[in-house]
């Protein structure tokens, strides 16, 4: 396994490199919280609170949102069409270089 690359743009469009392991399980929402951004994470993953939602800035496929994601995106607000729930993109081989932008704060 290997590391990856991510970029996290905060909501003072300041760009963070972060480093983030294959071989733990870990989504980009435990990513930033790792790395102490302001991502709060409130339901700890479970695709229930919109508080880690962030917007793909970059090429990177990503698998199809769940029915539990497109949900609550539905409560969420500022919503775009790249909107994605941290919580949901697990960290893997496939989205090395993703760039996401966190979403504001409701």
């Amino acid at each position: 396994m290997a590391d990856i690359n991510v970029t996290i743009i905060d909501r003072e469009g300041n760009s963070h490199e972060l480093i983030g392991p294959t071989d733990m399980s870990m989504n980009i929402m435990e990513l930033c919280k790792a790395y102490e951004l302001p991502v709060l994470g409130e339901c700890g993953g479970m695709a229930m609170c919109a508080t880690c939602q962030c917007y793909l800035e970059s090429d990177t496929p990503l698998d199809e949102q769940s029915d539990a994601e497109l949900d609550m995106l539905d409560q969420a607000f500022f919503v775009k069409s790249t909107s994605r729930l941290g919580c949901q993109i697990q960290l893997t081989e496939e989205i090395d270089g993703i760039v996401l932008r966190l979403a504001p704060e409701a």
